[in-house]
């Protein structure tokens, strides 16, 4: 069994019993302790700040309601139930510094009947140690899916200007664990728009299918290491022109999993920064997304 556990967030909202059934799946798969935690947020008015302390869970009618769902289930992997007292934004992220893996829903009770992400799901996203699986509502769309052969699959999304060795190992292990295919979607931008004199664009000095070979290139020299670490993976690489936000959600449809890096902390940048892409994936992607925080910056 793994040391750390899977971390499963629950409010009672029917978005956060979704979560609760991916975490349990994954806790199994990888032979970790479910840990399914309530965050009351009884003193709303408490500083970010203020440590977070385990509460009693007996009288937690959340928890409760957990264990009833779950009583029976022949197939639970070990699960421990723990509430803690704080505030959700500031609470979720900290968890993460002890858990493989943070889950949660798009949203919980709070907030209005249309909003694609809550607050508290984008703060644990941006700013929590470990990799966070956000699992959206069933009734998302997405529309032009690339063909894609049937079975399961993982979609991993990759900028090779600046690609993250964190994320392509997370999503190579959870195709392992799964036994899936992996599609790395590696976009590129085209039409390339260089600017003359004012109003005039000129043409672009390379030709599109020189971009596209040298990116392939490049993608395929990122996943090379990792296909010798999982041979058991058939990984491919998907190079399109354009958006690479709107093919990753384009590619979630029926997918088991979308994963999506973070941006790592610049020196104009200190804060954690999610990156448009990443951000437009969790709005709008038909499948559970996850966000991996980058590898540690070389000294």
């Amino acid at each position: 069994m793994s040391a750390l556990p899977v971390i499963a967030a629950v409010d009672g909202s029917d978005d956060s019993m979704r979560a609760l059934e991916w975490a349990l799946d994954t806790a199994r798969r990888r032979a970790a302790l479910l840990r399914v935690v309530h965050v009351r947020e009884f003193a709303a008015w408490m500083p970010a700040a203020v440590p977070v302390a385990a509460a009693p869970t007996a009288d937690d009618p959340v928890l409760s309601q957990v264990r009833e769902l779950l009583a029976g289930r022949a197939d639970l992997p070990e699960t421990e139930y723990v509430a803690v007292d704080g505030a959700t934004g500031a609470t979720l992220p900290e968890l993460g510094s002890a858990a493989q893996l943070l889950v949660l829903g798009s949203r919980g009770r709070g907030g209005f009947a249309s909003l694609l992400l809550g607050s508290n799901g984008l703060a644990a996203a941006r700013d929590a140690a470990c990799p966070v699986v956000v699992v959206p509502r069933p009734d998302r769309q997405v529309d032009d899916a690339p063909p894609a052969a049937p079975g399961p699959r993982v979609v991993v999304g990759l900028n090779v200007d600046a690609p993250d060795d964190a994320t392509l190992a997370f999503a190579f292990a959870e195709a392992a664990l799964r036994s899936a295919r992996l599609q790395l979607v590696a976009a590129y931008t085209w039409p390339i728009q260089i600017w003359g004199t004012p109003g005039e664009i000129l043409p672009p000095v390379v030709e599109q299918g020189a971009v596209e070979s040298e990116t392939r290139t490049l993608a395929e020299g990122f996943l090379a290491p990792h296909r010798e670490r999982h041979p058991d993976v058939a990984a491919e690489a998907y190079v399109p022109p354009g958006d690479a936000a709107g093919h990753l959600v384009a590619a979630s449809e029926d997918a088991e999993l979308v994963v999506v890096g973070r941006h790592r902390r610049r020196l104009l940048k200190p804060a954690h920064l999610l990156g448009s892409v990443t951000h437009a994936v969790l709005l709008h992607a038909a499948c559970p997304i996850a966000v991996v925080p980058p590898a540690p910056a070389e000294e």
